[in-house]
């Protein structure tokens, strides 16, 4: 039955985007930008909403209260696609920076330019990053919410850290809060598989790192403290009532923090 579910997940999911992505056009193409996100936002929902029905797999966010008013970053642990939809709904008008290659993919790349994201060539990275920051700043300026992953591709539950000092550069050349993203759904929706296992996702927007502290000092609370919390979640998904299957990074973790695995 896992098999089963996992692929008609897998195949409504996509239909699902498609179908979306077609009948919301005109809606999305004429309608002002700012009203325009509903769009993506309903798909997301849709497409948790589907996770649970079919697969098994709840979502439950918390902290919301934690999210600053106006312009900050938002640094979510990066283990799974579920991790690219599940949290732009909370924010206004958020803003992502994504390889260029994305742009040139017929409507989808229309969709993307629509909301006036942020497209790098991450061949020049010197050069980049400097456009990176002025184009940033620029949108910015009317108070959206740049969604950053912090160690840039996806990495399985309980791997070792590997921030990047990217965001680093970013959050002093900003100047603005940074909301750290705790959360193990790799656990749920791992990333190269097509298998998604039943539970509860749990994740949480952790309090704000404040803007003004240096590099070193911010980089130092961002690890520690969405780190700290990954280990926790961690921790209730190995004693929750059934628990999902647990890939080596994970059971070492475990370990680790002196929690034996069966």
């Amino acid at each position: 039955m896992l098999q089963i579910r996992s692929l008609a997940f897998n195949f409504v999911f996509y239909v699902s985007l498609v179908v979306q992505m077609i009948l919301w056009t005109p809606y999305y193409f004429l309608s002002p930008r700012h009203r325009a996100w509903f769009v993506p936002k309903f798909w997301a929902r849709t497409s948790l909403w589907l996770q649970e029905k079919i697969a098994g797999t709840k979502s439950e966010i918390s902290g919301m209260e934690n999210l600053p008013e106006g312009s900050f970053i938002l640094a979510p642990k990066h283990q799974s696609f579920w991790d690219a939809i599940a949290f732009f709904p909370y924010l206004r008008d958020p803003l992502y920076i994504l390889k260029r290659e994305l742009m040139w993919i017929p409507f989808f790349g229309w969709y993307i330019a629509k909301m006036k994201m942020i497209p790098v060539n991450r061949g020049k990275r010197s050069a980049a990053l400097k456009a990176v920051v002025v184009a940033t700043r620029k949108e910015m300026q009317h108070d959206r919410q740049l969604i950053i992953y912090p160690e840039g591709t996806r990495r399985a539950p309980g791997d070792e850290p590997a921030y990047k000092w990217g965001i680093a550069e970013l959050y002093a050349a900003l100047n603005m809060p940074v909301v750290p993203v705790a959360h193990v759904a790799g656990l749920y929706w791992p990333r190269r598989k097509f298998l998604r296992f039943p539970g509860t996702i749990k994740a949480r927007f952790l309090p704000p790192i404040p803007a003004g502290l240096s590099r070193e000092e911010f980089m130092s609370r961002l690890v520690a403290e969405t780190e700290a919390a990954c280990d926790q979640f961690l921790i209730e998904a190995a004693r929750s009532d059934n628990p999902p299957p647990m890939p080596p990074t994970a059971v070492k973790r475990l370990r680790e923090l002196g929690i034996e695995v069966g």
